[in-house]
């Protein structure tokens, strides 16, 4: 067995022992041989191997709401250990799922998602000893952040009495059943950054994340109502469309600048819905036929974002197989790597090992292989920098062994990430 150095890099050829997580699947040490070729546009010493750790409604972790300290601090310790033995290199935590945090944050109140009660303390910090943990194993730690989503539910008086929600009613949108920021108003933009920042500012994390919700996806029969906003703020704009958008590109310059500012070595990654827009809307878009589009319906020109320069890296959600007719993974990643070039954008595709073995999914999900295969077709092309799997529990229980397939095939040994 090769040896593994103080922060978890394999320093010699060999495989990791196995770990077994409590109540999951035993991870078994990934086979030196077989793996993939190295790919071209990435030196093999440097690939990004993510997961997402998912907290709204305890997805990932904690496994309930309300356990003692010492129980979520295990439960957390166990997912990066997990990683480790997955050779990957990076976790990205969720921190504010719902406008809340899980830090001791002077701008919102704790998650729910900890103790069953929003706003109570759980005793402890969970980002804390994230960072402090996750770089003792020789993890990065990217800080996940939703930036405008309130609450699941659509009732002001469910969250806490000091949410700044309830203080200010008048930031609020509800849809769909949930409620929301206004993007369109300034003074929520500058609160949702200077809560986000916050974080930065305390912990030593080594990325800013932010998913694929901006405005919230079409709900069918329902307009979100913003109005009001669009009359005082929307004057110059050729439709109200248009204005959303920039508000979203305003959030995205924004950040990006008081970031750098505030820490020059924290990078800034979105991960959004893999499709920018569909060629048949515009001749720039993917070669796809997806019912939703970034740039239509949540107003993220995440096309805009790369050739700008405004991120550091773009993590796009490409959660479909290979021959999936309206959105193939096959067609999607040229497109990506097309456009990423020459940005100096890091491209990491996000994969969706959460639909390997359900059976719910399409026949393609069923067969072990079929991630590893991704992995196989996005080494042709060479802005593709790495992958982020979702998520970590998944990641631990491995249904059908489709991210042990991944491992044995291209993971013969743990490496740095792209800086």
């Amino acid at each position: 067995m090769g040896q593994i150095s103080r922060r978890g890099f394999v320093t010699a050829a060999g495989a990791l022992t196995a770990l077994t997580v409590t109540g999951e699947t035993p991870i078994q040490a990934a086979p030196a041989t077989g793996a993939a070729p190295a790919r071209r546009g990435a030196p093999a010493a440097r690939e990004f191997r993510g997961m997402w750790l998912a907290t709204v409604a305890c997805r990932d972790w904690p496994s309930a709401p309300g356990l003692s300290a010492a129980k979520q601090r295990a439960e957390l310790l166990r997912h990066l250990d997990v990683a480790v033995a997955r050779r990957l290199n990076a976790v990205v935590f969720q921190v504010r799922p719902a406008a809340d945090a899980l830090w001791p944050s002077p701008y919102e109140p704790w998650s729910q998602w900890l103790t069953g009660v929003q706003g109570r303390n759980p005793g402890w910090d969970p980002l804390g000893t994230a960072v402090k943990e996750a770089h003792a194993r020789g993890l990065e730690l990217h800080a996940w952040f939703n930036p405008y989503r309130v609450a699941n539910h659509g009732d002001l008086s469910k969250l806490a009495a000091t949410h700044p929600a309830r203080r200010n009613p008048g930031w609020v949108v509800a849809y769909g059943g949930k409620l929301y920021y206004n993007p369109g108003l300034p003074q929520v933009r500058k609160f949702v950054q200077d809560a986000m920042l916050d974080a930065v500012a305390r912990y030593e994390i080594d990325a800013v994340h932010w998913d694929d919700y901006f405005y919230p996806y079409p709900v069918a029969g329902q307009q979100f109502a913003d109005g009001a906003a669009y009359q005082r703020y929307g004057a110059g704009f050729s439709s109200r469309a248009a204005w959303r958008r920039d508000n979203i590109n305003r959030l995205v310059r924004e950040t990006a600048v008081r970031i750098k500012a505030l820490r020059p070595g924290v990078r800034f990654g979105i991960s959004p819905f893999g499709v920018w827009r569909n060629a048949d809307t515009d001749p720039l878009g993917s070669n796809t036929a997806a019912g939703v589009e970034t740039f239509d319906d949540l107003y993220a020109d995440t096309r805009t974002w790369v050739r700008q320069g405004w991120i550091d890296y773009i993590v796009p959600q490409l959660y479909w197989h290979i021959g999936f007719t309206a959105a193939d993974y096959a067609r999607l990643v040229p497109w990506w790597d097309a456009l990423v070039r020459g940005t100096g954008v890091d491209l990491y595709i996000g994969e969706a090992l959460y639909k390997a073995g359900d059976p719910a999914q399409a026949k393609a999900w069923q067969d072990r292989r079929e991630l590893s295969r991704h992995l196989t077709f996005a080494d042709r092309y060479p802005n593709v920098r790495g992958h982020c799997f979702f998520s970590a529990k998944e990641v631990a229980t491995d249904r059908i062994g489709a991210m042990a397939a991944v491992v044995a095939d291209h993971y013969p040994t743990r490496v740095r990430s792209p800086r």
